[in-house]
């Protein structure tokens, strides 16, 4: 089986994704963030780096996909392709960080790719408001994210909400992670393992 983790940036996707590894066994795929060579010029200049920043993103998550869909074990992964196009270059495009030629060059490469991927068995879908988001962002106290812009926080979480109520590719699993913290407490990780084996297993 094939799991993907999606949600805005501080949701805790990669954390999740990672105990839910241990715990199911399952492989971990993660996201190639902190070998990304573009990200910290992309903080400091979204207009200059957008374009860059997203196809570097696009052919990383692309190669990943094709490594899931060659293996015969069940994964788990943090975001997904779909994530590159619909939420991230769109808003991009949107908030006139990336040029109407650069972003129609870029959904061309995308539709090209896509077209060989499979959709994930289940998508569990991080459900974060900002204060949450920020909070976590802050916590994790990475350099690069530091000139995160919170209209650009916003914008993502609409660009998700909007995604994910017309997503019919497969299962989906809302989870409100607003009042949750599924690192302190066992029990809200057990909350979420117990829905899970609900959608995929159809365990009560």
């Amino acid at each position: 089986m094939h799991i993907a983790i999606v949600g805005n940036i501080g949701a805790g996707k990669t954390t999740l994704a990672t105990k839910l590894a241990h715990h199911f066994k399952w492989d971990l795929y993660l996201e190639a963030v902190e070998d990304n060579p573009y990200l910290k010029d992309f903080y400091e200049d979204m207009e200059r780096w957008a374009f860059h920043l997203q196809v570097y993103f696009l052919n990383s998550r692309f190669n990943q996909v094709k490594q899931i869909q060659s293996r015969n074990r069940s994964v788990i992964q943090d975001r997904t392709i779909y994530e590159d196009a619909y939420i991230f270059a769109k808003n991009l495009h949107q908030s006139g960080y990336m040029s109407t030629r650069d972003y129609n060059n870029y959904l061309a490469l995308f539709q090209s790719m896509i077209t060989m991927v499979k959709a994930p068995d289940l998508m569990i879908y991080l459900k974060a408001d900002l204060p949450k988001l920020i909070g976590q962002i802050e916590k994790r106290n990475r350099a690069y994210e530091n000139n995160i812009r919170l209209d650009y926080l916003r914008n993502l979480n609409e660009h998700y909400n909007n995604w994910m109520s017309s997503y019919n590719l497969g299962k989906v699993l809302v989870v409100d992670v607003n009042n949750l913290d599924f690192v302190s407490k066992p029990e809200d990780l057990g909350g979420i393992v117990e829905k899970i084996q609900r959608e995929l297993f159809g365990l009560f």
